[in-house]
């Protein structure tokens, strides 16, 4: 009997490990959903709608890039709790569409994923809660420190970035991040 224990508590370990990466993919997935209906009730009725009760955060911009059917859900405020839900607008920088860099972090392993398929060209459409829809075009990524990004808030532009940890592949978290850059397509009505 005593030969049984350690592969037996191997297999439980490893059942335990694949029900936490499970669930954190669901919980992520069912967030998404909510926070979709939440950002469609936002534009409708011009008023910040929380995706569940206690929320303490709301939707504020979706995130499409078209080329890879990628859609993101953003939170305000890129505080641990929010980017568990979906990727947040990262407080002090500039909402999509104003002068300044608008700024969205997210996890690479749930929601910011597609960023690794994203290439220089692609088009980014941010669509805010007032319902306006923002066109910007990759221009560039680099991977960079946390605590070293070299992005200036105060940009003249009119530009965004997408930030998550770096590596893609990467188990635990590291000090660097993978930062994509784009800047926003002139369109007739706006600069």
């Amino acid at each position: 009997m005593p030969r049984f224990v350690g592969p037996f508590v191997l297999l439980l370990a490893g059942l335990l490990l694949f029900g936490q990466g499970a669930y954190i993919h669901a919980k992520a997935l069912v967030a998404q959903m909510l926070l979709r209906h939440a950002f469609e009730q936002t534009i409708v009725t011009g008023h910040d709608i929380k995706p569940w009760s206690w929320a303490d955060t709301w939707p504020i911009a979706r995130i499409e890039i078209k080329r890879l059917h990628a859609e993101s859900i953003v939170l305000a405020g890129s505080s641990g709790q929010a980017l568990a839900f979906g990727p947040g607008h990262v407080e002090l920088t500039a909402d999509a569409g104003e002068r300044g860099v608008a700024v969205y972090s997210a996890h690479r392993d749930t929601h910011f994923r597609f960023l690794k398929d994203v290439i220089v060209g692609d088009e980014i459409d941010v669509t805010r809660s007032d319902g306006r829809t923002f066109r910007y075009r990759v221009d560039g990524s680099a991977v960079v420190r946390f605590d070293a990004s070299g992005i200036d808030p105060n940009s003249s532009g009119y530009e965004l970035v997408l930030s998550t940890c770096w590596p893609f592949d990467a188990v635990t978290s590291g000090p660097d991040r993978y930062i994509l850059h784009a800047t926003m397509i002139p369109s007739p009505d706006r600069p």
